[in-house]
């Protein structure tokens, strides 16, 4: 599976706490070790008896970069709103300073990696849907599965203090071979039964998408993208492990993800990527106008050119990529932007769809441009600070990290974030479900009523329900 010689990680240890004391702080010591093929959901369900609420799962949509982490070495938390993106990189770099990163493998995506996201408005009054989420959350887990282009690598990630002694990594060895161990062991569970769907105020969700037009069509606002939430109960606990197998199988062209915090899930399957970095190439979509995929194929062609020449969505997605243009041409040199919008066409839903790419510079943040870019016109509005200020004084919905950036950065700031829609809470035996709509001038309330919950088929369909 994987071979780490043992008295080699024991003389690392050693390096690792006589750095720590000799600092006086604690430094991190980060091994990766290649290691053969595993399914990634193996890696993920076996840390449920030992890690369940410390994990996290990530895949793109062409599996170039699945990451799977279980444990908590490291957490970066704050409810702080002011500067949230900032602060976040501030205390990574300082968690890496000095650390002992042993590497051989140029990979992205291996190495200390920090997984997590922010909330969509941290000034929204927090409810207590989404308690157990700080508002910036990302965890560097103790073991890191990563399968880059079609390699393994394993990194295990310690975190080492002045007191710290070799009975530490004694203790690592130990909790290592048990995790390896528990790999080859099967993953069984009896999935739960949907017993209840409950629409949130759905008639004053349709009654304010009518105040918000009526406002549109007086005022300055040109969108505000207006969401709301589906309460499922079941008649058991909800198993990650179960919904996760269930969109890694239905919505495998997405970008699937499961990040949990003290007994929460938050899980998803996005279409949607905010941004990614590798070096100097930077990455964007620009998602905006969707309609309903066709019984047949002729049905779905006629649905696709239709929404290719509906002018609402086109407007509607013109916004989008012209937000999203200005925000990449502060960081980078050269933009690479098609004239026109294609179709993305995923099991559900198609949409409108523009790839955008960028060259910057070596040293651009990542975190900075999630800065920029959050929120595009499709989850938030035009004008951007206008249309986020009305979404909280309307909205009775607590979005936490929904609509918001998720995603990974590297310890070489490599990295990539989605936007997470098509998403979910799981909390103990229900969970919410949630989608949105822009909502523009010549919007009608029972039309967005109706792509909502076109959008919230994916999910429903994943924790078992129609």
């Amino acid at each position: 599976m994987v071979t780490i010689q043992e008295t080699e990680i024991i003389q690392k240890g050693l390096s690792a706490v006589n750095r720590a004391k000799e600092l006086g702080r604690p430094i991190l010591i980060s091994e990766v070790h290649q290691m053969d093929m595993i399914h990634p959901l193996q890696f993920f369900n076996a840390g449920k008896e030992r890690y369940q609420g410390e994990r996290f799962f990530w895949k793109d949509p062409t599996n170039d970069v699945i990451l799977i982490g279980l444990g908590i070495s490291k957490q970066i938390q704050s409810d702080q709103a002011t500067d949230r993106f900032f602060l976040v990189e501030k205390e990574w770099k300082n968690f890496l300073k000095d650390s002992l990163i042993y590497n051989e493998f140029n990979e992205i995506g291996t190495g200390p990696v920090m997984f997590g996201g922010f909330s969509f408005d941290p000034y929204k009054e927090k409810t207590e849907l989404w308690s157990k989420f700080a508002d910036s959350l990302f965890h560097i887990p103790k073991y890191l599965l990563s399968i880059v282009h079609g390699k393994a690598f394993l990194t295990i990630n310690t975190v080492c203090t002045p007191h710290d002694d070799l009975s530490l990594f004694s203790k690592i060895l130990e909790e290592r071979n048990q995790l390896l161990g528990s790999l080859e062991q099967k993953y069984k569970s009896l999935p739960s039964a949907l017993v209840e769907k409950r629409e949130i105020l759905p008639e004053k969700w349709k009654s304010t998408v009518d105040g918000v037009v009526n406002e549109l069509t007086n005022g300055p606002l040109k969108k505000v993208v207006l969401a709301r939430e589906l309460r499922l109960v079941f008649n058991d606990l909800v198993e990650a492990e179960d919904v996760l197998n269930n969109l890694y199988t239905q919505q495998h062209e997405s970008f699937i993800f499961a990040f949990e915090s003290n007994g929460d899930c938050f899980i998803g399957a996005s279409p949607e990527r905010l941004v990614k970095k590798q070096g100097t190439e930077v990455y964007s979509t620009c998602l905006a106008g969707s309609i309903s995929r066709g019984k047949t194929e002729e049905e779905d062609r006629i649905l696709g050119e239709t929404l290719l020449n509906d002018q609402k969505n086109l407007i509607e997605h013109g916004y989008v990529v012209e937000m999203i243009k200005e925000a990449l041409e502060e960081s980078c040199e050269e933009i690479i932007l098609p004239a026109k919008p294609q179709l993305m066409k995923i099991r559900d839903i198609q949409h409108l769809y523009t790839p955008v790419i960028g060259k910057c510079n070596q040293a651009a943040s990542l975190l900075l441009l999630v800065e920029r870019l959050h929120p595009t016109p499709a989850l938030g509005g035009l004008p951007k600070e206008a249309a986020v200020e009305k979404i909280r004084q309307v909205e009775d919905l607590d979005r936490g990290f929904y609509a918001a950036p998720l995603g990974w950065v590297d310890y070489r700031q490599n990295g990539e974030f989605a936007v997470s829609i098509r998403s979910g809470l799981i909390q103990g035996r229900e969970a919410s479900l949630f989608a949105g709509c822009g909502v523009v001038a010549d919007s009608n309330a029972e039309s967005e009523y109706m792509e909502t919950s076109l959008k919230f088929r994916p999910m429903l369909r994943a924790l078992g329900g129609q």
